[in-house]
């Protein structure tokens, strides 16, 4: 019971990360008009709480080793709800940028100690379902701000009512912070064994970024490919504006269903093996997507293909990092990776889009093509030299 408890913790933990994430997108046209910004002042917001995130998943080794998984959690609890709070009462974008610095620090701490912690102590299973729950936490939270819009306070309410649920969840956090100090769940004898002989393999330093870079490379491609195809079926394939959004939701729902689905297999198949297999699928998406002229339901089917090729890569890399390395090394590079994503987030999408005004947005899916190409041939040169 006491292990059933602490992972559902650890899941209520991802979701309320993954409530933010999706918001500022939202609410930004009413936010902008209301704060008397530009379109493009988003990308400030954007770049702050990624900047944060990142500073604070690179510092999340020595943090969590001093303090400890739960209290960084339940810390990081109440950081992102008093950002959240602070957007939800900001009178300017002053202010927004001001509150997006414990919004950023908060969630980067939190994702960085989550994952070790998972990947050290549960199964690839829970690692795939832990991802899932952000992905429920990424849908749960546009649909609070979209309905908070219809109505007299706008976004103000939708950061409120966002902001309340991150700090009543940190509550939890709070009141359950022995459970983290025993370790319940311990890794299968099997996985012991194999991640004792591969911490005492030589595994040469450079491999302990390398790991990290193939965070760059995927966050790239699921962002992008978020970010743009919704661009790419309006301007360049002639589909109205709601029937884009409904196949990029489909997209990401592919992602979260992907993940809760993968967890029943993943002990069967592998990490190694999953990552494999979701790269080549979601090449065969980007390919099917990126050829012009085939019928709407395969250009769906396309996409659909190259989320459920991206749901196992994030989480089987992340899980796979403490058998590839000792104790202490995995704690850093598990933050290195972390920290990789949010950089890989924010400037690979914007890459994505100076080459699409460059040579049109046709060209942004070949390019996602071949930076999956490039993550299957780092992901093998990873596992040879681990």
């Amino acid at each position: 019971m006491p292990q059933a408890t602490l992972l559902t913790i650890i899941y209520l933990a991802f979701i309320s990360l993954g409530l933010p994430d999706s918001v500022l997108g939202v609410a930004w046209p009413a936010m902008r008009v209301s704060l008397g910004q530009p379109l493009a002042a988003a990308g400030l917001v954007t770049l702050t709480v990624t900047a944060c995130s990142a500073v604070s998943s690179m510092a999340s080794a020595a943090v969590l080793q001093r303090l400890g998984t739960g209290p960084v959690v339940m810390v990081s609890g109440f950081l992102t709800g008093l950002g959240l709070l602070g957007f939800a009462f900001a009178p300017s974008l002053g202010w927004v940028l001001l509150w997006a610095i414990p919004l950023g620090l908060g969630a980067g701490s939190v994702d960085a100690g989550l994952n070790h912690f998972v990947a050290d102590h549960y199964t690839s299973r829970h690692m795939n379902w832990l991802h899932g729950c952000w992905g429920v936490g990424a849908t749960i939270g546009p649909l609070i701000m979209g309905a908070a819009l219809t109505g007299a306070d706008g976004w103000h309410r939708g950061y409120q009512v966002i902001g309340t649920v991150q700090l009543a969840l940190a509550l939890v956090f709070l009141v359950t912070l022995r459970l983290w100090q025993r370790e319940h769940a311990v890794p299968p004898v099997s996985e012991r064994a194999a991640a004792q002989v591969l911490a005492r393999r030589a595994v040469p330093g450079w491999a302990a970024w390398l790991a990290p870079a193939l965070y760059l490379v995927y966050s790239t491609v699921e962002v992008g490919a978020g970010l743009w195809a919704a661009s790419i079926l309006v301007e360049g394939r002639g589909l109205d504006a709601p029937t884009a959004g409904l196949w990029v939701s489909c997209f990401f729902a592919s992602i979260m269903g992907g993940r809760f689905a993968i967890g029943l297999v993943s002990a069967r198949l592998g990490n190694r093996r999953l990552v494999r297999l979701g790269v080549l699928t979601a090449m065969a998406g980007a390919l099917v997507f990126a050829l012009p002229g085939l019928p709407a339901p395969v250009m769906l089917a396309g996409l659909v293909l190259l989320g459920l090729g991206g749901a196992p890569i994030y989480p089987s890399l992340m899980h796979e990092t403490t058998r590839r390395f000792d104790e202490a090394t995995a704690r850093k590079v598990v933050g290195r990776q972390v920290a990789f994503s949010y950089v890989g987030a924010a400037l690979g999408p914007a890459g994505l889009g100076l080459l699409g005004a460059w040579w049109g947005l046709g060209a942004i899916m070949p390019a996602i093509f071949l930076a999956l190409v490039l993550l299957l041939v780092l992901s093998a040169w990873l596992d040879r030299v681990t």
